[in-house]
């Protein structure tokens, strides 16, 4: 996919990745919690995350879906990390993708890192696993 050239498309499409990613319930949730000095920021990661990074050809969601889940854990960012589990799993990383993931974090960023991971990762499969059930 090419990028658009003008912001409110790249906005709009960034929009339709992020709902894809992360899912419609998370993205609702963020548009019925913010208010004019939170949607500053909204605004900003739609334009230029996914607005852009992410639409651009040189990765698969997927792999942009791995690179995430690593790198959210080596900075110790848990709630982004939470998020990007889910949105792993929703572009179709397996559970035991991310395990691996984590045991390689684990190498280059340290046990306690991939230990606070996986008790993290393992809640946010379980709790993805339950809702495809239910």
């Amino acid at each position: 996919m090419s990028l658009p050239d003008s912001i409110a498309e790249r906005a709009q499409q960034g929009a339709k990745v992020r709902r894809e990613v992360l899912g419609a319930a998370y993205v609702d949730a963020g548009k019925r919690e913010a208010n004019p000095f939170t949607a500053h920021f909204i605004a900003f990661t739609q334009e230029q995350c996914w607005g852009n990074v992410w639409l651009r050809d040189g990765l698969a969601h997927k792999t942009r879906s791995m690179l995430n889940v690593c790198m959210l854990a080596a900075l110790a960012r848990w709630h982004e990390f939470e998020v990007h589990v889910r949105g792993a799993l929703n572009n179709g990383v397996t559970s035991e993708e991310i395990a691996e993931i984590l045991l390689h974090t684990a190498v280059y960023a340290g046990i306690p890192i991939a230990s606070e991971g996986f008790r993290r990762a393992d809640a946010v499969i379980k709790a993805v696993a339950a809702e495809r059930q239910g």
